[in-house]
């Protein structure tokens, strides 16, 4: 095949405009033209009133030597031969195995580092804390409504992880040479996501689908022979020689193990601190700490899109956004739900925590995204745990806030900026959940954090004229927007000083998001299978 990238077509080309560029771009005739396959799409929004689309395809060809047609555009690099995307396991387990490797973690990277483990007959044992999707899902919402807090079952805790409820975001930044990314949406389209998530630039999925792929996933990875224990917490890890021998559960009972993964997620602390006291060997990273902003949507699509606001090709508008401070901080926005709502994420009892949640439809008539301000190790002399205790500062002070019943402390954009005392909400109304209490937010982050926050807004509004505007609302806080710490691996993906240790994920430091962490839990799989098969 050949792969044509960089296909620019008006935003509502006719139906036939992608043959007729590919003929038109190859000298080819209708009839050598087997097959036009997206590989991506896109759109360039750069003018808003004139929005293009952007394609990168797949051309099958017969009657046609594509030698000579590639050596005609040697020096086009939008022409090339197409890549072999097809996922190759490196390993297959031998019927005498003896050792099970055991995952600690039913994230995204947790679950795709068994279920490839188990593709490749390696029968993972998985280990997770919380809940069952179906049943975290009840606990998640009786919280949202009532406020009564499961601290083992929520938005953080259970299978699924905590990218469950979000906006179920499938793309990222990290170099993906081997196309893992790919088995990733693979695996989710045939566990019943949008064949869409494929091709499109910003695929996401929303919380609902997330649900049921999730339990699909379970199920085949059960029926390969893989075992799933929920409400199962690792209280500690076994440690021989700086070798992983097992792990021992909050009820007593010890697996062993020389092979054990951790993709344990950014929120659990306990296990974090398990950890370290071990002697496992940890790192303090930079992460971020910040408020929830809340925008109509309808003002953000006008903004970004113009007069194509509302086509159905570009959905609920998005943006990212970036401003270098006077203070050397810099402040930029994360994990932007379009047409979602604010939703309450803590796992610890007696405090707040925010986070962003879409469904796939995105037709909330909000829009909502973190805007943060980056924390550094340099703040804490890189001590591994002090992320943590910050982390915890914010977020029972927000508890205090808020009127000390999970609901969350907010504050109008304009009362913010001229550090006044919080007005009621004007038409724009926070989606937050248990509620929320108006207040002065000024003392909910740490200085440094609000100076760049109010420096930033201002900067931003020139971006998105109204982003700044006086009934926009902030809702405090947001502090996981990654872990603190950092659980360093080498090369092998196992811990720099305990054997057998796989440490995988956002909660390990090395992952951003549902789609790096699915890629990192694969590449584990294919180091743990490796791994057993010299040692068997």
């Amino acid at each position: 095949m050949i792969r044509l990238n960089q296909v620019k077509l008006p935003l509502d080309h006719s139906d036939d405009a992608l043959q007729a560029f590919v003929l038109n771009k190859l000298s080819i005739t209708a009839d050598q033209l087997v097959d036009i396959q997206l590989f991506k799409r896109g759109y360039d929004a750069r003018q808003r009133n004139v929005i293009s689309l952007i394609y990168a395809l797949d051309v099958t060809l017969k009657n046609v030597d594509e030698a000579a047609l590639l050596s005609r555009f040697e020096k086009d690099q939008n022409v090339r031969i197409s890549p072999d995307t097809t996922y190759k396991y490196v390993a297959q387990a031998p019927a005498d195995l003896t050792e099970r490797p055991v995952v600690v973690g039913m994230g995204p990277c947790g679950l795709f580092t068994a279920l490839i483990l188990a593709q490749m007959g390696f029968k993972p044992i998985l280990l997770e804390r919380g809940k069952s999707v179906h049943e975290r899902s009840k606990d998640t919402f009786r919280f949202w409504r009532k406020g009564e807090l499961n601290t083992e079952s929520n938005v953080q805790f259970g299978e699924g992880g905590a990218g469950t409820f979000s906006d179920g975001k499938l793309y990222s930044q990290v170099k993906d040479p081997g196309f893992l990314g790919l088995k990733v949406k693979q695996e989710f389209v045939a566990a019943g996501a949008p064949a869409e998530i494929i091709y499109v630039s910003k695929p996401h999925i929303g919380t609902f689908k997330l649900v049921t792929m999730v339990e699909r996933m379970r199920r085949q990875i059960i029926e390969l022979g893989g075992d799933i224990r929920f409400e199962t917490r690792v209280e500690e890890l076994n440690i021989e020689a700086n070798q992983v021998t097992g792990v021992t559960l909050n009820g007593g009972e010890i697996i062993n193990s020389k092979h054990i993964t951790l993709a344990i997620g950014h929120s659990a602390r306990d296990t974090v601190q398990m950890l370290h006291d071990k002697g496992v060997h940890l790192e303090a990273q930079s992460f971020s700490v910040g408020f929830r902003i809340e925008h109509k949507q309808e003002m953000i699509d006008k903004c970004r899109f113009g007069i194509n606001a509302g086509h159905p090709l570009l959905g609920a508008a998005d943006y990212k956004l970036v401003h270098h401070c006077k203070n050397g901080r810099s402040v930029y926005s994360f994990c932007m739900c379009p047409g979602g709502v604010v939703v309450a994420a803590t796992s610890e009892k007696e405090a707040v925590v925010t986070n962003g949640m879409s469904q796939y439809s995105r037709s909330e008539r909000n829009a909502n995204s973190a805007i943060v301000v980056g924390v550094s190790p340099s703040d804490f002399a890189n001590d591994p745990l002090q992320g943590i205790a910050l982390q915890r500062k914010l977020e029972r002070n927000a508890y205090i806030l808020g009127g000390s019943n999970y609901d969350a402390p907010a504050q109008r954009v304009e009362d913010f900026l001229a550090a006044k005392d919080a007005k009621p909400f004007g038409p724009i109304e926070p989606s937050y959940k248990p509620n929320v209490k108006m207040t002065d937010l000024s003392g909910s982050l740490p200085d440094f954090a609000i100076a760049a926050i109010r420096e930033a807004l201002p900067a931003f509004d020139k971006k998105i004229r109204g982003f700044a505007s006086a009934d926009a609302i902030l809702t405090g806080v947001e502090t996981r927007t990654s872990s603190p710490v950092q659980i360093k691996r080498g090369a092998d993906y196992q811990s720099i000083n305990i054997k057998g240790l796989y440490p995988g994920g956002e909660g390990a430091g090395y992952a951003g998001g549902i789609l790096s962490a699915g890629i990192d839990g694969i590449k584990i799989a294919e180091a743990v299978a490796l791994d057993m098969l010299k040692a068997n």
